[in-house]
């Protein structure tokens, strides 16, 4: 009769990991596909739950682009993006602040509250958090061309200065800060500003251990359409290779520009990881193999490259 498997080997797995990290600080970026809907957002909010519960400190900063563009379609408002990046207007920047301060952000701290998880909501003008300025306007080369065009994003604000101490402060609490992607002019001015930007800003900021990406994906893909053509890990270097080879487009180059900026930031890893898929984030954290992709600076020369779930 053959043996069964041992049911602590998972445990004892886990635990090694849970070690390393224990008292380290994780950001945790959601995109607002991905909690959009109740079941997905109370699956990942549960996750978060655990990592909390490990002495992890985590912050989590959250987007909310779908909902976004429905509150503009039912106002009748234009919604222009470009290189995956939108353009702001005065009138979608009403319509963000009533959707990244107001329905997303209350749905996520309700259910991280629900998960037993102190979250505390804040915007990037809480405590001079974020200050930015308006960006001007930037030649940009679209999907699928080949020249850059001069783009007007609009009130979309460049981050100058990121003050984290309302961050510390909270986190040295045993809180979990909810961060909505919005910032703040010296002059007052309120700014949209992209949810991976300020992920990877705050991540370099607090010297985080890891930065990670949840998508409606399972990771950085060779072939969008297909979740086979998964990339585990990858360098920069390599990163440099998939965008010359178009493999980066849409959404996932601001993502891939925020990664880059998280590790030149002094961040150790950064993980693209399907938020969608059951405990992928946990696989990413707690086991070898991982679920999506980690992406590091780079490798020594001679060194096998190593999984996406190779943590330490």
């Amino acid at each position: 009769m053959p043996l069964s498997p041992n049911p602590y080997a998972a445990l004892k797995e886990a635990s090694r990991y849970v070690r390393l990290f224990r008292g380290k600080t994780f950001v945790v970026k959601v995109g607002g596909d991905v909690i959009a809907e109740p079941k997905i957002r109370k699956a990942l909010c549960e996750q978060i739950a655990l990592l909390w519960s490990f002495s992890i400190k985590v912050v989590v900063v959250h987007g909310g682009g779908a909902e976004l563009d429905a509150v503009c379609e039912a106002m009748n408002i234009p919604v222009q993006k470009v290189a995956g990046r939108r353009v702001t207007s005065p009138e979608v920047l009403d319509a963000a602040k009533m959707v990244f301060a107001g329905q997303v952000h209350m749905d996520l701290l309700a259910e991280l509250q629900a998960a037993g998880v102190p979250a505390v909501g804040l915007t990037g003008l809480d405590a001079g958090l974020l200050k930015a300025t308006r960006r001007p306007p930037v030649p940009i080369v679209p999907d699928g061309a080949t020249e850059p065009q001069l783009v007007d994003f609009g009130l979309v604000g460049d981050i100058d200065t990121v003050d984290p101490h309302v961050l510390s402060h909270l986190l040295e609490g045993g809180f979990v800060p909810v961060v909505a992607p919005l910032s703040g002019g010296e002059d007052g001015a309120i700014y949209n500003t992209n949810a991976d930007t300020i992920a990877a800003s705050l991540a370099s900021a607090l010297h985080a251990e890891k930065l990670f990406f949840l998508l409606s994906v399972p990771g950085l893909l060779k072939d969008v359409h297909k979740a086979s053509s998964l990339i585990p890990h990858a360098t920069l270097e390599e990163l440099a290779a998939f965008e010359a080879k178009g493999v980066i487009s849409g959404g996932m180059r601001p993502k891939v520009a925020a990664v880059k900026a998280a590790l030149q930031g002094g961040v150790a890893s950064a993980h693209l990881v399907s938020g969608i898929a059951p405990d992928a984030l946990l696989a990413e954290i707690f086991t070898n193999e991982g679920s999506g992709t980690m992406i590091v600076s780079g490798i020594a020369s001679g060194t096998a490259a190593p999984t996406a779930g190779a943590k330490p």
